[in-house]
């Protein structure tokens, strides 16, 4: 009995365990140096024309905000792999692979604030952006309910300060959805914002909605493919979001497809 039982126990030993591989979005935008020179380049590039700006006459990036007359200048930026990276949230998901579930997103608000980093470049940025007097604005689809959390990952990332209602804008705050419009109108109301940057088109205008073609053509049309670079600042994120919805038609144009010659040969 003994020898059977050592037999068993010698058997599962020798089972290996199963290898858990890293989901290839999760990997470039958490592991990989080529996001971390993207996010970089990003920040600098808001850090330099924000510098430049202050040299002109401010001029409002958010569309139909109007003259900025003598309202102050701000920056205005999404939060979640924009400003933070929320790498405990995504170490779960990436050990099993789930669809997304809002109440579990508001359990990570309320309790990973230290499993956060912030995007390689941020801190840096954001310094140098309020050091030319610009206020710093965050406007998250974070919950409102769960401002406290979300001011306290900012802040404990060295991204803060983040003030819910002065600095820190919220779903809930206006509108009560997902859309961003109604909190951009609310800032414009009060500040010039000179620059925004997030990682989603909806960060800069809620007008980026339809299919992947209809969404990638609007990104380079008049009045946003002139903005990039100048004014608005689009980050990475290979993770999850509308940018990662299409159908082969949709990404690939039927004039535009190959097929290799040698396994047309091999068919015959």
């Amino acid at each position: 009995m003994f020898g059977l039982a050592g037999l068993a126990l010698s058997g599962c030993a020798a089972t290996p365990a199963p290898v858990v591989t890293v989901p290839a979005g999760m990997q470039y935008l958490y592991g990989s140096g080529e996001a971390a020179a993207l996010s970089r380049q990003a920040y600098a590039g808001l850090a330099d024309y924000v510098r430049a700006s202050s040299r002109a006459a401010p001029v409002s990036v958010v569309e139909g905000a109007g003259p900025c007359g003598a309202k102050p200048r701000a920056i205005v930026l999404d939060v979640d792999e924009t400003a933070l990276l929320n790498l405990g949230y995504e170490y779960a998901d990436g050990l099993a692979v789930r669809p997304y579930d809002p109440a579990r997103w508001e359990r990570w608000e309320r309790t990973g604030a230290r499993a956060v980093l912030p995007v390689p470049g941020a801190v840096d940025a954001l310094a140098a952006v309020r050091a030319q007097g610009v206020t710093v604005i965050f406007n998250s689809n974070r919950n409102a309910a769960t401002a406290e959390e979300s001011r306290a990952a900012i802040e404990g990332a060295g991204l803060g300060p983040a003030v819910h209602g002065e600095t820190l804008f919220l779903k809930g705050d206006a509108g009560g959805g997902s859309g961003k419009d109604a909190r951009r109108r609310l800032i414009s109301e009060r500040w010039c914002v000179i620059a925004m940057v997030g990682d989603q088109l909806g960060d800069f205008s809620d007008r980026f909605v339809g299919p992947a073609p209809v969404r990638r053509a609007a990104a380079q049309a008049a009045g946003a493919g002139e903005r990039w670079g100048h004014g608005w600042f689009m980050l990475p994120n290979p993770v999850y979001g509308a940018g990662l919805v299409g159908t082969f038609d949709d990404v690939f144009p039927v004039d535009r497809r190959w097929a290799d010659p040698a396994a047309r040969k091999g068919a015959k």
